[in-house]
């Protein structure tokens, strides 16, 4: 059976980052995004919080938390601005869930430990200058020597490029497979920021989500210790994309809160603002995109609940992970829209949200599967092309800590 009521801890969860993020991030968040400022300080916060270990078990170092709890998080996170929310998709889903269900149990004593409980930080390392939606078209190639691996390319739009300590990075073993894009040639890896030939920088010219750190890295000749190989040799992609689930599954979450923030906005500028003789929330057009903003809000919601659902009970997500992002996602960038409509002239202005709201809810649309690639997924279900087999690894379902 399922059932969508909270608990009691998923509400002080959802009541705790609620506050702290109204606290710490709100009254500042438009001067860090004006100076583009990712605020480093907030690391440990969000680590003193139990947000940087939130799904990963207690054996782990980790707050021993459901997948619903890091959905609430995602959401709230959002509400306040998105650069919050891709700490947590980043470190806490892409990574964290990645290492706990894929790595061996000495890279999880390694990296997963200090990533749970805040003294490092994850990254992920996947798109590169060519390939975005097009994950085989990856040049990053890995070859052996000896008892390590010898890394070259290049990764971009990297979320917490400079600030992460290790990365799950992805390249070619096999290059014959590379020629022919068999995926079954790629790997994966953790890469410590620290190896020799490793190198990053920012990206300054992106328009949204300022507040928050998106960059480059390259490997030059890096050698990454065989220990540091993720799974088997060839199994980089299904890692890739099960990563990608838990990836999609936080971004549907965290656009749910970017969707909410509009609706909140919308409605406190409809009351105040008159025109005509009236409050502009008198006016009918004006009702209409705020109840659109909530009935997006209501659905979404419940697509990423399902899939979290899903997620609590150790079965795979990716066709309800894959629709609940779309969906959300598309649905934040109709609201952010209305938002600075409703708003008008003032939308058009740094003084107000909306126009955040409105740079940052594109990214979103792009980054872990274009709205057009989830179209396709979504039609591939329903005619049949596409099905999901078990795996060899999946997402452990949750056990609460006794």
């Amino acid at each position: 059976m399922i059932g969508f009521e909270l608990t009691g801890e998923h509400r002080l969860l959802e009541q705790t980052v609620r506050a702290w993020a109204a606290r710490e991030i709100a009254p500042r968040i438009h001067d860090l995004d004006r100076r583009h400022h990712f605020d480093r300080a907030l690391l440990p916060q969000m680590a003193a919080l139990g947000l940087l270990g939130i799904c990963v078990p207690a054996e782990y170092g980790g707050a021993g938390m459901d997948y619903i709890s890091l959905g609430l998080a995602s959401e709230e996170l959002e509400y306040v601005d998105t650069s919050l929310r891709v700490i947590l998709s980043v470190h806490a889903g892409l990574s964290s869930l990645t290492l706990l269900t894929w790595g061996a149990e000495d890279q999880k004593q390694r990296y997963l430990v200090p990533q749970a409980q805040g003294a490092a930080i994850g990254g992920y390392g996947l798109t590169e200058p060519g390939a975005g939606s097009d994950a085989r078209a990856i040049q990053t190639t890995a070859v052996r020597r000896g008892d390590a691996w010898v890394l070259n390319g290049e990764k971009t739009w990297i979320s917490l490029a400079e600030v992460a300590d290790q990365f799950i990075v992805f390249g070619w073993t096999d290059l014959e497979k590379k020629r022919q894009r068999d995926p079954s040639g790629i790997s994966a890896f953790i890469v410590e920021r620290a190896f020799r030939g490793f190198s990053s920088g920012p990206l300054p010219e992106k328009w949204g989500i300022l507040a928050g750190n998106t960059g480059f890295f390259k490997l030059d000749d890096v050698e990454v210790p065989d220990a540091n190989l993720i799974g088997r040799p060839g199994e980089g992609f299904k890692i890739a994309m099960f990563a990608l689930d838990q990836g999609r599954f936080t971004v549907a979450a965290g656009a749910t809160g970017l969707i909410r923030a509009c609706r909140d906005a919308s409605a406190s500028y409809a009351r105040d603002r008159t025109a005509f003789g009236v409050e502009i929330g008198q006016h009918q057009l004006v009702k209409a995109m705020i109840a659109r903003m909530e009935s997006d809000y209501q659905v979404s919601r419940l697509l990423w609940l399902r899939s979290g659902w899903l997620k609590n009970q150790g079965r795979r997500d990716t066709r309800e992970a894959g629709l609940a992002k779309w969906v959300a996602t598309v649905a934040s960038e109709r609201a952010a829209g209305d938002c600075v409509q409703i708003h008008g002239a003032n939308g058009y202005s740094d003084d107000y949200p909306a126009g955040r709201f409105y740079r940052n809810c594109k990214g979103a649309v792009i980054y872990e599967g274009t709205r057009e690639i989830h179209a396709l997924m979504q039609a591939d279900y329903v005619l049949g092309y596409r099905t999901d087999r078990p795996s060899r690894c999946e997402l452990p379902p949750y056990r609460p800590t006794s």
